[in-house]
C-alpha cells in the first residue's frame, strides 16, 4: 500500500526531472512580472498599482500564449511517445503561427486600448489623484514592454517543444539568466545605480524587455544549433494537421484565458462595491494573486509536467503506468496545497509585508488571504485531473471540468457582493476550490479506465 500510494525514487526523479524545470520556467515568467511590483514598490504605492495593474494584464497575454502552446504541446508529447518526428514538427509549426498571431493581436489591443483597460481597474470611488497617477505609471510602463511580446512569444514556442520532448534543461537555463539579467537591470535602472539615471517604472520595463531577447537569444541559438534530437523546420505546414491540433490544443488557451477574466471580473466588482476602501481593495488583491501564484505556479507545472508523461505514455499505449504516475502526483499535489493553506493561514502577514510597510494595508491583505485559501487543499486534485485529462487529448471531459469551476467562482463573484460585506466576496475562491473538485473526482472516477485504454485518438495520431 506504501508504494501504490507513495511511489519509488525512479518514478519520481522522472516526473520531477520534467515538473521542477517546468516550475522553474513558469515561474521565471510571473516572477519577472513580480519582481517588478516589489521592487517598483519601494518607489511608492501608487506607481506599483500601476504597474501591478499593467502586469495583470499583461498576465493575460503571457498566458494566451502558454495555453495556446501547451495545447498543441499535448500532440507533441504524443507524438514524442509514438516516434513521429513529422508530426512534432507540425506542432511547432502550429505553435510558431499561433504565438506571433497572439503576439501582433496583443500588441495592437494594448497599444490602441491600453488606457482604456488599465481604466478598468481605476473606475471605483477612491481618490482621483491616486487613479490618475496610477493610470499614467502604468501607461509609461506598458509602452515600452510591448516591444517585449514577440520575443517573449519565440521563447515560449520553442522552449516548449523542447520540455515536451524530454528536454528541460535549456529552457529552465535561458529562464534562470532571464531573472538574473532582469534583477540586476531593475536595481541599476529602477532606483539609478551606478551611474545609470534613476527611470522608476519606465527602468523597471526596460530592464524586463532586456532580460526577454537575451532569453530569446539563449533559445535561438539553441535552435540553429546541430546538436538537438528532433531538428525543427518552419517550412511544409499542413493545414489538416493544424485544424486537428486547433481544434482540441486551444482548449488549454481558453482554459487559461477564462482564469484571467474571472480575475478582470473580480476587480471589477471590488470597484463597484469598495465604496472609499476600493483603492485598497484593488492594492490588496493584487498582492492576494501574488500570493495565489506561489500556490497554482507549482502545482500548475506539477501537473502539467505530468501532461508530458500521461502523453508520452497514451502514445506508447501503457495504461497501467499513467495510472501509477496519477496516483503519485495526486499525492504531491494534494501534499503540497495542504502545507500552502497551512502558510497562508498562520504567516499571511509576512508575505503581505514584502509589498508594503503600510500597516492598514498588511493587515487587511493577510484577512484576504486567510479567506482566498481556505479551500485550497483540493484544488490539487482538481489541476491534476484537468491538466491530466487535458494531457491525454480528452477535451470534452477536461474542458467542461473546468468551465464548472469557473462558472461556480462567476457566480459567486456577482452574488456574494449584494448581500454580505465587500470582503466576502473572497470566498468565491475556496467556494469554487471545494465544490468543483468534488464533481471532478467524482467524474475521474467513472471514466478513467475508459480512456486510458483507448489509447491516443486516431484522428490527431
Amino acid at each position: 500500500m506504501h508504494h501504490r500510494y507513495i511511489g519509488d525514487k525512479a518514478f519520481y526523479r522522472r516526473v520531477f526531472g520534467v515538473a521542477v524545470p517546468i516550475i522553474i520556467q513558469n515561474g521565471i515568467t510571473n516572477f519577472v512580472s513580480l519582481l517588478d511590483n516589489i521592487m517598483v514598490g519601494q518607489v511608492g504605492t501608487v506607481p506599483m498599482s500601476g504597474v501591478s495593474i499593467v502586469n495583470g494584464l499583461l498576465f493575460v497575454f503571457n498566458l494566451c500564449v502558454f495555453g495556446a502552446s501547451s495545447g498543441a504541446g499535448i500532440f507533441t508529447a504524443q507524438f514524442y511517445g509514438s516516434k513521429d518526428d513529422e508530426g512534432i514538427r507540425h506542432t511547432f509549426r502550429f505553435k510558431f503561427l499561433i504565438c506571433i498571431v497572439i503576439s501582433l493581436v496583443g500588441a495592437a489591443i494594448f497599444l490602441l486600448g491600453g488606457s482604456q483597460l488599465i481604466g478598468l481597474y481605476l473606475t471605483g470611488e477612491g481618490d482621483a489623484a491616486t487613479a490618475a497617477g496610477a493610470l499614467d505609471h502604468g501607461l509609461k510602463y506598458l509602452a515600452i514592454m510591448l516591444w517585449g511580446f514577440l520575443p517573449f512569444a519565440l521563447t515560449n514556442t520553442y522552449s516548449s517543444t523542447l520540455r515536451e520532448t524530454g528536454e528541460t534543461f535549456i529552457p529552465m537555463l535561458g529562464g534562470i539568466a532571464a531573472v538574473f539579467v532582469n534583477l540586476v537591470l531593475n536595481y541599476i535602472l529602477i532606483f539609478g545605480k551606478f551611474g545609470a539615471p534613476e527611470m522608476g517604472v519606465e527602468g523597471a520595463a526596460i530592464a524586463t524587455v532586456i532580460s526577454q531577447v537575451a532569453s530569446c537569444a539563449f533559445v535561438l541559438c539553441v535552435l540553429f544549433g546541430k546538436h538537438i534530437e528532433v531538428p525543427i523546420t518552419f517550412g511544409g505546414y499542413d493545414l489538416k494537421v493544424i485544424g486537428r491540433v486547433t481544434s482540441i490544443g486551444m482548449s488549454a488557451f481558453l482554459i487559461i484565458l477564462f482564469d484571467n477574466v474571472m480575475l478582470i471580473s473580480l476587480n471589477m466588482m471590488l470597484q463597484r462595491y469598495g465604496g472609499d476602501n476600493s483603492d485598497m481593495l484593488l492594492t490588496c488583491n493584487t498582492i492576494v494573486q501574488s500570493f495565489e501564484l506561489l500556490i497554482t505556479m507549482p502545482l500548475g507545472g506539477l501537473t502539467m509536467g505530468t501532461q508530458t508523461i500521461l502523453g508520452y505514455n497514451l502514445g506508447a499505449r501503457r495504461p497501467e503506468k499513467i495510472l501509477r504516475a496519477q496516483r503519485y502526483i495526486f499525492v504531491i499535489a494534494v501534499s503540497f496545497c495542504a502545507l500552502m493553506t497551512l502558510a497562508a493561514q498562520t504567516i499571511p502577514h509576512l508575505f503581505a509585508g514584502i509589498f508594503t510597510k503600510e500597516p492598514e494595508y498588511i493587515a487587511m491583505t493577510a484577512r484576504l488571504i486567510r479567506i482566498y485559501t481556505r479551500g485550497t487543499v483540493l484544488l490539487g486534485m482538481q489541476y491534476e485531473i484537468v491538466d491530466g485529462f487535458t494531457g491525454m487529448g480528452v477535451v470534452k471531459i477536461a474542458l467542461p471540468l473546468s468551465v464548472f469551476r469557473k462558472v461556480v467562482f462567476f457566480a459567486c463573484i456577482f452574488i456574494l457582493p449584494r448581500f454580505l460585506p465587500i470582503e466576502q466576496i473572497f470566498f468565491c475562491e475556496p467556494i469554487s476550490d471545494i465544490f468543483p473538485p468534488l464533481v471532478s473526482i467524482l467524474v475521474y472516477a467513472l471514466t478513467i479506465k475508459r480512456v486510458i485504454n483507448r489509447g491516443p485518438q486516431k484522428q490527431i495520431a
